[in-house]
């Protein structure tokens, strides 16, 4: 009898620890590369709109998907994307970027927040768009290995000159220390380095052509089962109460 329950046990136990291995199994952890290393999409490890964006789809349970970001530059980015050799998909960027305006390339979500790009210059010595014969030879800070349609033409028609740096941050920094005359960036981010430093009345902003940016997810066709379990999730994000929440501190 004894020996009977003791075979009991062990095939209870067996049965367990199978279907906790199959839970482990079934687990897919998704790197989610960004190019973006500024705040507000990426402040540090635990805080940032796409932080906390990656940990809400953690929360989701998406089929077992377990979502990582992890950074890359814009330029690696885009060869390994090329090539066909990322391991992951890509968050916050827009198919006009790729050459993917048709969204045949790769897999693309509905846009999860929108934003849009201006020129920023220092109030002291303002640098106005709408005089164009004042812009020939100002030097315009923008982020390396990034393009900007429609801006980038903008700039070559009035002979600006192009001054990269690795982020939109370093660019502001290098406004402030007065190394470029005027800087490209995304409204998001002037306006949360501005209260975060409070700096209000020491910049200039002026238009500059070009879309508003539409900040997706992009999805190469390998990962079609991602996109399938992403898409929906990311198409109702705008109406979930705890999203909101959590975008109200950006």
């Amino acid at each position: 009898m004894l020996f009977r329950h003791m075979n009991f046990c062990r095939l209870v136990l067996t049965i367990l620890l199978s279907c906790l291995l199959a839970g482990v199994c079934r687990a897919e952890t998704i790197t989610v590369y960004t190019s973006a290393n500024f705040a507000p999409l990426v402040i540090d490890d635990k805080h940032g709109l796409y932080t906390d964006l990656i940990n809400y789809l953690n929360r989701q349970k998406l089929g077992g998907l377990n979502f990582k970001l992890s950074y890359l530059p814009r330029k690696r980015l885009r060869v390994k994307l090329e090539e066909g050799s990322i391991d992951g998909i890509i968050i916050g960027m827009m198919p006009q970027w790729f050459d993917d305006a048709a969204q045949t390339k790769y897999l693309w979500t509905q846009p999860f927040a929108g934003d849009n790009f201006i020129l920023v210059s220092n109030s002291a010595k303002p640098v106005n768009p709408d005089l164009p014969a004042t812009l020939a030879g100002r030097t315009i800070g923008l982020t390396l290995g990034y393009v900007y349609p429609g801006i980038d033409e903008w700039i070559a028609k009035h002979g600006l000159l192009r001054n990269d740096a690795l982020s939109e941050e370093k660019n502001i920094e290098k406004l402030l220390l007065g190394r470029v005359d005027c800087i490209v960036v995304s409204q998001t981010v002037i306006n949360y380095y501005i209260k975060l430093n409070s700096l209000q009345g020491k910049f200039q902003f002026g238009h500059v052509p070009g879309q508003v940016t539409e900040r997706r997810f992009l999805i190469p066709r390998a990962y079609r089962h991602v996109h399938e379990k992403l898409a929906p999730v990311i198409r109702k994000l705008d109406g979930d109460p705890e999203w909101q929440k959590i975008t109200e501190k950006y």
